[in-house]
């Protein structure tokens, strides 16, 4: 295991790797994600955005700190093995893959979807106001086997490549901010428009977390977690780029929705927010406020954008399965590095594979980011008990970063992604839960081939996870019709008992945890070594 990790290269470094959140969380979010918010929660989606950022800053604080611990590729499938042994570790880096790898065909999508309001038919055939059509489908997928080859040499033309795009990112975003601002800001549309500041409520605010696209666009904070293995001086470099770049897209993306907000025209506005109806949100906003030019550069950065994250996530997918095969998940071939270029190719063509099976599956961006949002969810739910866990299992393992009030933190962390994976609505929860419960026949061929005398100790370890999952099935079918469930439980008391349910499965979670043969393996290499690195 170690000589296979010594294998990556550690060529990225804090600016490079601050530079690939920002480059993963700033992608087809912002390109769509204001209007969505916009659609479900009105002026109030303000609120959304500000929630939604401090709510996965509570989780990444977590990861920070473990991506500090164990700096290796592949990290974020890797962590909660270590405290809860291997059943909750396939839940969780099951959950996290099926999150991430269709993140690549949905900005695939998106780019398509915003070049088809290009001033020409032939881009315009692209999109019927659905899904793609055949030209769009077939650019998406020519989209995405650039994604793979950017990545498909070296990690370092990985970074240097992601790293002018992001710059193109960054600014983009800050042109229309202020473009949009100075061309039409007004405040009227913060209370005039039917329905007022908050349409539909504290629960619309709410809802507009879970599924449109808020914690989707927040998600890239895990790929400097994910490339650690691949980070120079990653004890430093990854809990600060994390921080970074979840900070510095937080202030963008408010920012976006404010200037949205107050500059949509009101002619566009006759029935209400959830009416608003636009093909290419932003370009669409500046060409009614007359400014061509920021329009141009948005049809153009409706390429730039979503393809930097695809190129990003293209890398990080590849380190997941690498990191799943290292559990014992996937075959042993998903595993091998390239000897000269550095990378795990197949486990890059296996997410190829997989990512043009969900871009044929799913052919339009909001058909994708619901399910995405909650899958990503389901995938947090595990480091906020791993991080803690591990501070009592093995309190003296080097923590470059250690976190004050961690222990309230994290538990906060578990509460609010339990509330998110409630106001994702009912039937999607149960939907996507089921689908995150589907791999572990995976699971138990693997493991009852691989050690027999741990099985029942892991399954014990990881009855919580199941218990979990299903409960928030039940609560959500049975909660209040603000979040689609059958009114059974009422509205207020709902998220009550879903806030003391959580509490209750973390402190379960927490007892569960135990002293695995991996954190026994990785203590005796750090005793040898001084390095915890893998």
């Amino acid at each position: 295991m170690k000589e296979k990790v010594e294998t990556l290269r550690r060529d990225i470094g804090l600016f490079a790797l601050t530079l690939t959140g920002i480059g993963s969380i700033i992608g087809s979010g912002w390109l769509f994600g204001a209007w969505k918010a916009a659609k479900v929660a009105g002026p109030a989606s303000i609120f959304s955005w500000v929630i939604g950022c401090l709510i996965i800053i509570c989780i990444a604080i977590s990861y920070a700190e473990l991506g500090g611990m164990f700096p290796e590729s592949g990290g974020m499938v890797r962590y909660p093995q270590f405290s809860h042994g291997s059943f909750v570790g396939f839940i969780a880096g099951w959950a996290n893959w099926i999150a991430i790898v269709s993140v690549i065909p949905i900005e695939a999508e998106a780019s398509v979807q915003y070049m088809s309001s290009w001033p020409w038919e032939w881009a315009q055939n692209m999109y019927n106001g659905t899904e793609l059509t055949t030209s769009g489908l077939t650019l998406a997928f020519f989209l995405v086997l650039v994604f793979f080859l950017l990545n498909y040499w070296t990690v370092g033309l990985f970074a240097k490549a992601n790293t002018i795009v992001t710059i193109i990112k960054f600014v983009v975003p800050l042109l229309t901010i202020v473009g949009i601002f100075f061309a039409g800001f007004h405040t009227h549309n913060f209370t005039h428009v039917s329905g007022g500041f908050m349409p539909n409520g504290w629960s619309g605010v709410l809802t507009a977390i879970a599924t449109s696209g808020i914690v989707f666009a927040f998600n890239g904070f895990q790929t400097p977690i994910n490339l650690a293995g691949e980070v120079k001086r990653p004890g430093r470099n990854v809990p600060l780029a994390v921080i970074l770049s979840l900070l510095l897209a937080g202030v963008i993306y408010f920012l976006l929705e404010l200037v949205f907000i107050g500059s949509v025209p009101g002619s566009m506005l006759k029935h209400g927010w959830a009416g608003l109806d636009m093909k290419s949100p932003f370009a669409d906003l500046a060409m009614a406020l007359g400014i061509g030019w920021l329009a141009v550069c948005m049809y153009a950065d409706a390429v730039i954008s979503p393809s930097g994250t695809g190129t990003v996530y293209t890398a990080t997918t590849a380190r997941m399965i690498y990191g799943m095969e290292k559990n014992g998940y996937f075959p042993k071939i998903f595993g091998n590095i390239h000897p000269l270029y550095k990378v795990p190719r197949p486990a890059m063509w296996l997410n190829l594979v997989v990512a043009y099976l969900f871009m044929y599956l799913f052919r339009g961006w909001g058909e994708l980011v619901e399910v995405i949002s909650v899958a990503t969810v389901v995938s947090y739910m595990a480091g906020p008990v791993t991080v803690m866990a591990l501070r009592r299992l093995v309190p003296n393992f080097k923590r470059p970063l250690k976190t004050k009030g961690l222990a309230i933190i994290a538990p906060i962390g578990f509460i609010v992604s339990s509330l998110i994976l409630y106001w994702s609505r009912w039937p999607l929860t149960g939907q996507v839960l089921f689908v995150m419960l589907i791999g572990l026949p995976i699971y138990f061929y693997y493991e009852i081939k691989r050690r027999k005398e741990t099985f029942l100790r892991n399954i014990k370890a990881g009855l919580w996870l199941v218990c979990y999952l299903l409960y928030m099935m039940l609560i959500s079918y049975l909660g209040s019709e603000q979040f689609g469930g059958h009114n059974i439980i009422p509205y207020g008391w709902d998220m009550i008992i879903v806030i003391i349910s959580a509490l209750l499965f973390y402190l379960w979670a927490l007892r569960s945890a135990y002293y695995t043969e991996e954190l026994k393996d990785i203590e005796q290499r750090s005793q040898e070594t001084g390095s915890v690195d893998m």
